[in-house]
């Protein structure tokens, strides 16, 4: 039995390795590059900022 040790990425879902965790949410390096290169026209821009609200940042911190 394989023990997976990679995260599940908030954006595609997908379990990885590589990628970087802000407020203990992990996004994969595929989605962080894709997020890059998008422009606030594309449509796919709302998709990545629909996915970026998971991460919410604790009250009274």
């Amino acid at each position: 039995m394989e023990q997976q040790t990679g995260q599940a990425c908030i954006i595609c879902g997908q379990v990885k390795e590589e990628g970087i965790v802000i407020v203990s949410h992990f996004i994969c390096e595929e989605c962080e590059a894709e997020m890059i290169r998008t422009e606030a026209e594309d449509a796919k821009y709302r998709f990545f900022i629909g996915r970026m609200k998971k991460i919410g940042l604790q009250k009274n911190a």
